[in-house]
Formats: structure tokens, C-alpha cells, sequence
């Protein structure tokens, strides 16, 4: 077979493989591509979780663990009540709930792994200042697990990868050459910069937007969001990189767009008990 026939065979599978993985992400309805089963992200982040926590040094502050769990049980039943009433698929039917909070204080971070396994560093603590406070970057961190943001990057990278391998032979290994004249992965890089970071920054601006409506939606005011980033950005100040190399968006969009959403989510989704 030439390598055009080649080509096309492989393109129309890819193509038809693609198709059939589109879906979209909750609420925002934004098309996602998802190639790579959910079941198995979740086993490998609840490996991944158990040796977190017998690396890293657990806090002994109970009062703020027990506050975190608190918030985090109030979002698990919101979110589904939120589907059940919307006579929506729960997104997290599957999800094995855990918490920890980590004894770092020169770590100003969250994050919450595919399956819903969440671990809060003490450094954010710093930031959050409040319940409302670490309640937004729960939201947040959780709105990643939510909308399934770790299989779709899964997926784009393999896809990429493929892609990538595809273009090298069609090319007559024209990339490879490229790779080894300059002695780095110009091609990954490119890639990088010009596909995986912007869409990175999109997922995360999307988890603000979701992690917002899971606070609210679980009876946090909202408002305490922007302040977040206010405070964020003056402990980061001098040491932020340019939005084009970075994952996330720069804290003065995340602001403007906060802003802008704002009263938005409180009308739109206000508190219910369940």
C-alpha cells in the first residue's frame, strides 16, 4: 500500500473513531473529546491517592479537615440533586469520595483526581481565609473531576500522539529530523504553546465557571470567589508567567470573568437543601 492510501485509511479511522467519542461537558454543554475510559483514570487516581497519602505528611488539624469534608458533602449532594432534577446522568454515580489535607504550608494549592478523590494543602489556607473561601477552590477543583477534565486531556494527548506519528511518516520523517537538528521536541512544544495550553486555560476558566455554580448551588456565597484571586495574585506577584505559556488563565481574566459571572450563578442557581 503507498502512503496516500495509507493515509486515508488511517485519517477516515481516526475520523470515525473521533465521532463517536464526542459528548459534552455538564452545563456548559462545551463538546468534548473522550477516548480514553473514565474506569480506568479513576483506578490509576485512586493508586496514585493511597501513595499520597503515605508520602506526603497528613495534618493533625482536625477542626479543618472535618470543615472540609463538611463542604465537600455538601457539594456531593447538591451536584446530584442539581441532575436529578434536571433528569440529567449524575456524573459522579461512580465517584469513591475522599478527603485529606495536606501539611505543607509553602504549597498553595488543591486539586481533586478523576473519581473524586480531593486533597487540600495548608499553604491555600493562607488564601482561602474562609469557609466561603475554601469552599470557591473546592468548587473548583471538584468542577475538574466533574466534567471529566483529566480524560479529555488524556485523550488529546493520545491523540496528538498519533497525529503526530501520522504526520512524521507522511513526511518521510521530516519531524524526526527536526527533533534531533535542534536537539529538543520543537514539535511537542509547538504543541504545547499552540494546542494543549490554550485549551487547558479553557478547561480551567470552564472549572471556575462549574465550581462557582457547585458552591452556590451547596449555600456558599459566591462573592468570596474574587477575592480569592485578588489575594492570589498578590502572593504571585512578580512571578506569574506569560498566559500563552501557561496552563491556567492570568488571575486579571479569571477576575474579569468571575466578575462578570457573578450574579449570573446567584440568580441562576441559587442554594437548595437536600
Amino acid at each position: 500500500m503507498d502512503r496516500r492510501k495509507f493515509l486515508t485509511y488511517v485519517s477516515c479511522g481516526c475520523c470515525g473513531f473521533v465521532l463517536n467519542s464526542c459528548s459534552t461537558a455538564p452545563i456548559t454543554k462545551r463538546r468534548q473529546l473522550k477516548i480514553i475510559p473514565e474506569a480506568k483514570l479513576n483506578a490509576q487516581a485512586a493508586q496514585i491517592y493511597e501513595k499520597v497519602k503515605e508520602k506526603e505528611k497528613i495534618s493533625t488539624d482536625t477542626k479543618t479537615l472535618n470543615e472540609i469534608k463538611e463542604i465537600g458533602k455538601k457539594m456531593e449532594n447538591s451536584i446530584s440533586e442539581y441532575f436529578y432534577r434536571k433528569n440529567l446522568n449524575d456524573p459522579t454515580t461512580n465517584f469513591d469520595w475522599e478527603y485529606i489535607l495536606i501539611d505543607k504550608k509553602n504549597v498553595r494549592n488543591a486539586w481533586c483526581m478523576p473519581g473524586g478523590k480531593i486533597a487540600v494543602y495548608t499553604g491555600i489556607l493562607d488564601v482561602t481565609k474562609n469557609t466561603n473561601g475554601l469552599a470557591a477552590v473546592m468548587g473548583h477543583e471538584i468542577a475538574h473531576a466533574v466534567a471529566k477534565h483529566s480524560v479529555e486531556r488524556a485523550s488529546r494527548g493520545t491523540l496528538l500522539n498519533i497525529g503526530t506519528q501520522i504526520i512524521d511518516v507522511a513526511s518521510g520523517g521530516a519531524l524526526s529530523t527536526i527533533n534531533r537538528n535542534t536537539g529538543m521536541d520543537a514539535v511537542g512544544l509547538l504543541s504545547q504553546l499552540g494546542i494543549m495550553n490554550p485549551f487547558n486555560r479553557k478547561q480551567e476558566s470552564e472549572a471556575d465557571y462549574l465550581g462557582m455554580i457547585f458552591s452556590s448551588l451547596s449555600g456558599y456565597d459566591i462573592r468570596e470567589t474574587v477575592k480569592i484571586w485578588e489575594r492570589m495574585k498578590e502572593f504571585n506577584k512578580g512571578k506569574q508567567q506569560p498566559e500563552f505559556m501557561s496552563t491556567h488563565p492570568s488571575a486579571d481574566n479569571r477576575i474579569k470573568n468571575i466578575n462578570k459571572w457573578t450574579d449570573e450563578i446567584i440568580l441562576d442557581y441559587p442554594p437548595f437543601k437536600v
